[in-house]
């Protein structure tokens, strides 16, 4: 009886390894990720920035209408195909969304068509404490 048991903490050891491998392999995958793809900057440095580059949310419509920076243009990450050719190549592009994996996915494939300086807002929107605007959210009763 004392062998299954014992068995049974052998393979529960052997999980709960393979969960935190996998988890520090998606933290280090993203860390060197966002080096290759984009420069992740603080906020303060982010802000000297975005007065001569172009400000990019890449949040849903609703959150952006909510509340986003003073100068930023909303594309949503699941239809950022559709903005893209929007963006000027030969300006700074500044991304910022909730955390910064969308933020990279797009850095990635701004770099791939030519663009040559992409910053990314390390911790996202959250992270900001530059100007912000809010609008009224319309309410359908």
């Amino acid at each position: 009886m004392l062998g299954a048991a014992h068995s049974v903490f052998f393979y529960i050891n052997i999980v709960l390894i393979t969960i935190l491998v996998l988890m520090i392999g998606t933290q280090l995958y993203w860390f060197v990720r966002s080096k290759i793809s984009g420069n992740v900057i603080d906020g303060e440095e982010f802000a000297k920035g975005i007065h001569r580059g172009q400000v990019v949310d890449l949040r849903d419509e609703n959150k952006f209408k909510k509340d986003h920076m003073l100068g930023a243009r909303n594309m949503p990450f699941m239809q950022f195909k559709m903005y893209k050719n929007a963006l000027r190549k030969d300006m700074p592009v500044y991304l910022y969304d909730e955390g910064v994996q969308y933020p990279i996915k797009v850095s990635s494939k701004l770099k791939k068509e030519g663009f040559k300086e992409v910053y990314i807002l390390k911790g996202g929107y959250s992270a900001w404490e530059g100007k912000k605007k809010g609008t009224k959210v319309s309410s359908d009763k």
